[in-house]
């Protein structure tokens, strides 16, 4: 797999160690956040997102959309959380990034795969109006 672009290695970074500081280092204050449960927006609904969701997310393909957007495919898992049985096959998902002035902007994903996310980001122009699918 090719790197990630920056900031996106960052991001993922920080948000697989829950580290709350990294997190908000990446990402601007009006972030836009969406998957499976809905959306939201701001830097508090995605640190409580990453504080309470026990995600981790491993990149295992990148397809640039344009100079701000990329969606990128992952193996999602969720070992932070309580209920958490350890060797459980990770969840194909493919997340929409956003990166405005250097920091991630928008963070939609879709568990519905890669061709979901691009779709919504070519179909929109902007990934906006693509709720119903969420964080």
């Amino acid at each position: 797999m090719e790197p990630l672009p920056e900031p996106l290695g960052r991001w993922h970074r920080a948000v697989d160690a829950r580290d709350p500081d990294a997190v908000r280092a990446v990402t601007s204050e009006d972030v836009e956040v969406g998957g499976p449960r809905g959306t939201a927006r701001g830097i508090a609904a995605l640190l409580d997102w990453v504080r309470s969701s026990g995600i981790r997310l491993e990149p295992t393909a990148v397809f640039p959309v344009d100079g701000r957007r990329t969606v990128v495919a992952q193996n999602a898992t969720w070992p932070g959380r309580p209920d958490h049985v350890p060797g459980t096959a990770p969840v194909a998902t493919a997340t929409l990034f956003e990166v405005r002035d250097g920091r991630v902007s928008r963070v939609l994903r879709f568990d519905e795969g890669v061709a979901a996310a691009l779709s919504a980001a070519r179909r929109t122009g902007t990934g906006h109006g693509v709720c119903g699918t969420g964080t």
